[in-house]
């Protein structure tokens, strides 16, 4: 079973508050993104993805 490791916020196309989660999953990282619609994010956010996913791939 897939083990939370972290969220980003942002946004969908339209405005609204998401997120998307980091999972780890045995030897494999997954990005689950808002269900049925796409991400959108800012520099800032986009840096704190690059840092989890720095630390998890660190951790494995």
């Amino acid at each position: 079973m897939a083990e939370p490791e972290g969220w980003i916020d942002c946004h969908d196309p339209f405005g609204r508050d998401r997120s998307m989660t980091v999972l780890v999953e045995n030897d494999r990282v997954l990005l689950v993104a808002p269900p049925g619609e796409s991400a959108v994010m800012s520099v800032t956010q986009t840096r704190r993805l690059h840092r989890l996913l720095d630390q998890v791939a660190d951790r494995m």
